[in-house]
């Protein structure tokens, strides 16, 4: 495994999961001493993934999260004729990038390989184009077989027992309550059974109202987050929510179901509406700063614009450009040293503290007489002779000054900026942006450095 597989793999889950409304919270444990990189968990609004990219770790079929394997950790016959399928992932190197892919792996069947994009997250966990033919195959009643001179063992209310019990399988892996409760329904309705098929076909049906009931007040719950989300006005919180239900809720929805759906998604369309606005807004009054202007200034709305368009649904092909024109621009600005705020008498620290030792050891002190390399003595006192903890002001003072002057020589340098000088490839004045949709020209760029170094005055 590479060392940072991991890394590629949580910002390739993290962009999808985004895009699709959806917040996750990643971690790299590190089982029973495991090395960094080896796990990556995924913890999704209400369920878990578990990566594992190489063998350090084996997977736990019996956990609560749900394994996806490299390709180089091993899966048992058992398992997959158990499971019908497991998922795997694989990085692909396309020139400095690494692509991450998801494969659909099934006893008898060769692995199938699907990007990022093609994946959905349902109620049954990641889902592949792959799991829906798997589970159909595996849901569907065997062809009905016939062989001459032999016996049938089993009643036709058997064989229709055990096809009943196949549909309530698939119902649960297809979260569909509908399907579920139609066959509970056609269990009760079954009579000639055998007793021992009967017990089975009684115990698959309490297990599936059971289940019914749960998925049912998972869904009251989830539809009543989505109002909560709405009157909140947490639009983050709204789109997750909504995404979540338009992935969960393939048996359709009630009237007041698609009224709470209705209002979220009239609600969003009103927030991007308003952040639309807000960012014409921005973007009409950053378009008037000239080219010359305060970088610092230029670079605080540059990124108040891209705060607001975070979280836009649609922002447009020109608004789109122009954000990414901004961007470009932005990368282009040299920065000068941001001005000091000068210190109010009580915030300065006294002088000894703001002198380095090496500096004013340099010079003999006038006062005590004390030679270079030496610190000063005691002129006076009591305890005249002794060293004191600090220098005399006479001996310190005129190093102080040196510093000072030093320091405003450095700051009175002249830095030109590319857009202080007129462009000699395309003509524009001082001031005024290079006629390209980005950077300014390299010749004015030039000019720029050259006059910083020759510390031409600034006009």
């Amino acid at each position: 495994m590479a060392s940072a597989d991991h890394l590629y793999v949580k910002a390739a889950a993290d962009a999808w999961l985004r895009a699709r409304g959806t917040q996750a919270g990643f971690d790299f444990v590190q089982p029973d001493g495991a090395p960094i990189g080896s796990v990556v968990d995924i913890q999704l609004p209400h369920r878990k993934l578990r990566v594992h990219l190489d063998q350090e770790v084996a997977p736990d079929w019996d956990a609560e999260h749900e394994p996806v394997l490299g390709v180089s950790v091993p899966v048992d016959s058992d398992t997959l004729i158990d499971r019908w399928y497991v998922h795997r992932i694989r990085l692909d190197s396309e020139g400095t990038a690494r692509r991450v892919r998801i494969g659909t792996e099934a006893f008898a069947r060769p692995t199938e390989w699907f990007a990022l994009d093609e994946c959905e997250i349902t109620d049954r966990g990641l889902s592949t184009p792959a799991v829906e033919r798997i589970v159909h195959a595996r849901s569907a009643p065997p062809p009905t077989r016939w062989t001459p001179g032999k016996k049938q063992e089993e009643s036709a209310q058997d064989v229709q027992a055990h096809e009943l019990m196949r549909r309530v399988l698939y119902a649960r892996r297809t979260v569909s309550t509908d399907l579920a409760e139609e066959v509970c329904r056609e269990i009760t309705e079954l009579a000639g059974v055998s007793p021992q098929l009967q017990r089975r076909l009684d115990a698959a049906r309490r297990s599936a109202l059971a289940w019914v009931e749960k998925e049912t007040e998972a869904r009251r719950e989830l539809f009543a987050r989505l109002s909560q989300a709405v009157a909140a006005q947490k639009t983050g919180s709204v789109k997750a929510v909504l995404a979540e239900i338009k992935a969960g809720t393939r048996d359709g929805r009630s009237r007041e179901e698609e009224h709470t759906v209705r209002e979220a998604s009239a609600y969003l369309a009103a927030a991007d509406a308003a952040k639309l606005a807000l960012l014409d807004t921005l973007l009409e009054e950053i378009s008037s700063l000239p080219a010359n202007a305060d970088p610092w200034q230029l670079k605080s709305k540059v990124q108040a614009l891209f705060q607001t368009a975070t979280g836009i649904g649609k922002l447009g092909e020109h608004r789109q450009a122009q954000l990414t024109l901004w961007s470009t621009r932005l990368r282009y600005l040299p920065f000068p040293p941001r001005p000091v705020t000068p210190l109010s008498p009580q915030e300065r620290m006294p002088p000894l503290q703001q002198v380095n030792r090496a500096h004013w050891k340099t010079r003999p002190c006038p006062q005590c007489g004390a030679e270079r390399d030496q610190h000063c003595a005691i002129d006076s006192g009591p305890r005249a002779g002794r060293i004191r903890q600090a220098p005399h002001a006479r001996r310190l003072n005129p190093v102080i000054d040196g510093l000072k002057e030093q320091k405003q020589h450095t700051a009175a340098r002249a830095v030109w900026r590319a857009y202080d000088v007129p462009c000699p490839h395309c003509g524009q004045e001082a001031g005024a942006w290079c006629l390209t949709p980005g950077e300014p020209h390299s010749a004015r760029s030039k000019q720029a450095r050259k006059l910083t170094e020759q510390q031409e005055p600034r006009l």
